[in-house]
This record gives C-alpha cells, structure tokens and sequence, in this order.
C-alpha cells in the first residue's frame, strides 16, 4: 500500500512503476476504481495490458485494505501522509504473516501455516512459548 497527497497521473504513474518493480513481471489484466488518472498511466507504463474498470471489479482489493481503515478510526485518522505511511510499511508485513491466503489452502494446511507463523512471531519477539 502506498499513500500519495494527490490522485494524479503522475502518481498513477509512481504507483504502478513501483508495484511492476515489485512484483518482477507485467500483468496480464489490471483492475483499478474509475479514476481519470489510471487509463493514460497504465498505457505509459503498461502498454498493451487490458485495464479493467468497473464498480464491483475492484472489491477484493478494497476489502484487502479494511484492516487498515479499521486501525485508522482507531487512531482517529493519520494526521499526515508521512504518519500513514510510517505506520502502513511495518503494519502490511505484519498483517500479511498473520494472514494467510485462506482461500487457497485446506483448513488443516491453514491451520498449521497459522501455528507456524505465530511460532515464528513468538521467536522474533522473544515471548513465551503457547502451553
């Protein structure tokens, strides 16, 4: 997740060159919400790769940031983009350990990835082993 002041083109621009940076390899489809800014973005950075825009296509990644939002009424707002930003870097890494992809494993596989990543968080954070 990266906070931006302004929802432009160039940091449409920005956002896409570092998640392309990111994740090694072009996409074959991207989906964004209907702001003006992605279309001449996306065929400056990503030419040829289909841009999806539509009001319900984007859902999954709008629910991918409810812990966020869920964080930030608790802190009664960020006060600024670098404080968002501060905090969401650490806050991610940590989510995404303790948040498997569960759509994509059996309930025992799940259940065992969980263990192992708590087990893994109680070793960093020196703490007791669970009885």
């Amino acid at each position: 997740m990266l906070v931006q002041e302004r929802r432009n083109q160039e940091a449409a621009e920005r956002f896409l060159r570092r998640v392309v940076d990111g994740a090694g390899q072009a996409p074959q489809v991207v989906v964004t919400d209907k702001l003006a800014s992605y279309p001449p973005a996306l065929r400056r950075v990503l030419p040829g790769v289909e841009h999806r825009r539509h009001k319900g296509l984007n859902n999954r990644a709008e629910n991918s940031h409810r812990p966020v939002r869920m964080r930030e009424r608790t802190l009664q707002r960020f006060k600024s983009p670098e404080n968002a930003q501060r905090f969401l870097v650490p806050f991610s890494a940590v989510c995404n350990h303790f948040r498997p992809r569960r759509h994509l494993l059996a309930a025992d596989q799940y259940r065992q990835l969980r263990t192992e990543h708590f087990e893994q968080w109680r070793e960093a954070a020196r703490l007791q082993p669970a009885a």
